[in-house]
């Protein structure tokens, strides 16, 4: 009897006609049964939101992947909904991995928290699925656009780390999702490297334009960082700084690494400083 080839979930937060998504789909074509389910429509800086007043509609459509046509579908929800909805609706058993990416933009800093990509990964991480979040440098002024970008080094680390999850399904504790930054004008020959998570933040948000409090006013970002003074073994330096590939290990549990039973001293008045 053969044995059954992996089911492969699919998402982003740029939406089911992003070319990144699709550069990720074709670059997995043949390592296990595909299942694309993403955001109908752009859902960047969603984070992992589950917002009650999305419907959760979902339109299914043919789309060819190498010549190949597969079943699709396009969720009126936030990309972790779009998991969700793959996995308890439209997955025929458990997924051993949920890709999520390529994402036009890196998702690096302190921000990753509002990045839909990495909320999706996260998502499935919840469900005990293995999860690959990656992302490529791209000018901010692309972001939310479908721009035609060479996504081939994107999707060579996209196979990599994802081949490499399926064989070791089984992560070291506490790594619940991989995190992958690529940077600009990489190819696959670009070296990798493990990274933290920096603390410093890259894009920082800009105040809207109005005249009055009841005028439309959506906040706005702005690229405002020095990746030089990031820490040497975070992402930030590594993408931005340094241009290599990041790969950050992410864990479900964001408890601060502080002492935990001095901070209850300290907070019981019972610790004092030297």
């Amino acid at each position: 009897m053969s044995e059954q080839k992996p089911l492969i979930l699919f998402t982003n937060d740029d939406g089911i006609e992003s070319p990144g998504l699709w550069a990720a789909v074709k670059a997995l074509d043949g390592l296990g049964e595909l299942l694309v389910v993403a955001p109908r429509e752009q859902q960047s800086g969603m984070g992992r939101s589950l917002p009650v007043t999305s419907e959760g509609r979902i339109y299914e459509r043919e789309q060819r992947v190498n010549g190949s046509p597969i079943t699709v579908y396009a969720v009126d929800g936030t990309p972790a909904q779009a998991v969700l909805h793959g996995v308890l609706e439209l997955s025929p058993r458990l997924p051993a991995l949920v890709v999520s990416g390529i994402n036009y933009g890196e998702n690096a800093g302190n921000g990753v928290t509002t990045s839909g990509t990495v909320g999706a990964a996260l998502e499935g991480a919840s469900l005990g699925i293995p999860a690959l979040a990656i992302s490529q440098q791209t000018a901010k002024d692309l972001h939310l656009t479908y721009a035609d970008l060479d996504f081939s080094a994107s999707g060579h680390f996209t196979r990599l780390f994802a081949e490499w999850l399926l064989d070791n399904r089984r992560l070291p504790d506490d790594v619940d999702v991989l995190k992958v930054d690529v940077p600009a004008g990489a190819t696959p020959q670009t070296p990798w490297r493990i990274t933290r998570l920096s603390r410093r933040r890259v894009y920082w948000p800009t105040r809207p334009e109005r005249i009055t409090l009841s005028d439309v006013g959506r906040l706005g970002y702005e690229y405002a960082a020095d990746p030089s003074r990031a820490e040497p073994n975070s992402d930030i330096f590594a993408v931005l700084h340094e241009g290599v590939v990041s790969v950050t290990p992410l864990s479900l549990d964001i408890t601060s690494r502080t002492d935990l039973f001095r901070l209850q001293q300290m907070i019981q008045g019972d610790y004092r400083y030297s």
